[in-house]
């Protein structure tokens, strides 16, 4: 691919970038993780569940079952619009399309009341699919507008943006339902202005990104085959081509594989723990709505100090022991998870939660952009996706059958501690600097 490609490293470009995780991070907090699933529970299925098919369902298994189809729909996509992208220069136009259909879906939840199960499903699987998928593009950006020496610090700082602009917002909505007398609504009417302002926030901080956040011009050149048809076919039918031969390539190198399957492990147990933590404090804990509210409010600040705080530790003991280290802490977490009965108990498993969320993302997403070429990147964060998102199928679906099954989630939730050993075990053997030589000496091409 010819043409010029953005300056690395600049201030202007980086902070667009980073603006992104400030915006999109509304949605990963009010919506995924804090107010939609206690909403969800309280405000559209109710204590007593739904009947859905001839078959009652809580609304824990409902909530498990709507976040696995969500991950399906991006584990399916993403690595075929990933490869498009990067043959068209379209990941900023990609990134920008997702945002906004993400944030349209998000703010349509406004119209889901009580009863409405499958409209309000069908939203958030929309909003969470535009929401997953813009993210493929967000990241491919990473490699390519800072040099590797900057990666880890680059990466943490975008994670530390989102959980200040996520925290920010997410208080905005904490204050709705811990006010919502005094405002003269009801918890349920708070509950819905709280969701369409995270949308309204995702959309407007993203036009930052659209003003500063720049990529390369140029077109792929097409295969002569494909050189009479209409742009937009030809190339799908190149990025249906480049989806196969990452594929191959992936397979062949053994320590990016490697990762890709640890990875895939491990964030299968973050994720399960992110989407279903406020839904298990709810129904298997008995927590109010502003105790919810209030701990998740707190993981976003202590996750800023995270993603800060290991980035800076990963400059002392290496990017991959650092991860390693951030998941003996998950481990930890999902076994506490178990025990806990209370609000207090709560509070502290939501302050080490946010302290090992942070790094782990962050560091995660900067180890795989240092061992990918750069000009392949949206292609190969769609293979990242594809991983992410196929374990965020299991996880949240395993979650549910559990507690469909047991009519508990406490064996749900320490179950996660399979994910996150297996995890570590396969990523002490992944040696990172033999998979940046092999970059470095053309491996992928």
């Amino acid at each position: 691919m010819e043409g010029v490609s953005p300056a690395k490293n600049d201030p202007k470009i980086v902070w667009g970038w980073c603006m992104y995780d400030w915006a999109n991070s509304a949605y990963a907090t009010t919506v995924l993780a804090g107010l939609l699933p206690f909403y969800f529970k309280a405000g559209i299925v109710g204590p007593e569940g739904a009947v859905i098919g001839g078959t009652h369902y809580s609304a824990t298994s409902l909530w498990g079952f709507a976040v696995s189809a969500a991950a399906l729909l991006a584990f399916l996509t993403a690595p075929f619009l990933g490869a498009v992208a990067d043959f068209s220069a379209a990941k900023r136009r990609f990134l920008l399309t997702f945002a906004y259909t993400g944030s349209l879906f998000t703010i349509l939840l406004w119209f889901c009341r009580s009863g409405d199960v499958m409209r309000t499903m069908i939203f958030f699987v929309i909003a969470q699919f535009g929401f997953v998928c813009a993210n493929v593009f967000y990241d491919a950006f990473l490699p390519q507008i800072v040099s590797e020496d900057r990666l880890d610090r680059v990466s943490g700082r975008g994670y530390a943006y989102g959980y200040l602009g996520g925290g920010l917002q997410f208080a905005v909505a904490l204050g709705l339902i811990a006010g919502h007398e005094r405002l003269g609504l009801s918890e349920a009417t708070a509950a819905r202005i709280g969701l369409v302002l995270a949308g309204v926030w995702w959309a407007g901080f993203t036009l930052f990104t659209v003003v500063h956040l720049r990529e390369e011009q140029a077109f792929g050149t097409l295969p002569p085959r494909y050189r009479a048809w209409p742009r937009s076919l030809a190339c799908a039918a190149v990025g249906i081509r480049r989806t196969l031969s990452t594929a191959r390539r992936v397979a062949r190198f053994r320590h990016l594989l490697l990762f890709l399957i640890a990875f895939m492990l491990y964030n299968d147990g973050i994720q399960t723990v992110i989407v279903m933590a406020t839904i298990y404090g709810a129904d298997e804990l008995g927590l109010s709505a502003t105790t919810l509210m209030t701990t998740l409010l707190v993981v976003q600040g202590v996750a800023m100090v995270g993603a800060l705080l290991f980035s800076r530790i990963s400059g002392r003991l290496g990017t991959k022991r650092t991860v390693m280290l951030t998941l003996l802490l998950w481990s930890g977490v999902v076994v506490y998870a178990y025990f806990i009965e209370g609000a207090t108990e709560f509070f502290v498993l939501g302050g080490v939660v946010g302290l090992v969320l942070g790094g782990s993302q962050a560091l995660s997403r900067s180890l795989y952009g240092s061992m990918i070429p750069a000009e392949a990147s949206a292609e190969f964060f769609g293979f990242y996706t594809v991983f992410a998102k196929f374990s965020a199928i299991w996880g949240p679906l395993v979650f549910a059958v559990i507690e469909q099954w047991t009519g508990s989630a406490r064996l749900s939730i320490v179950s996660l501690i399979v994910f996150f050993l297996t995890g570590m075990v396969l990523l002490y053997f992944v040696d990172e600097k033999q998979a940046r030589a092999a970059k470095h000496a053309g491996a992928f091409s």
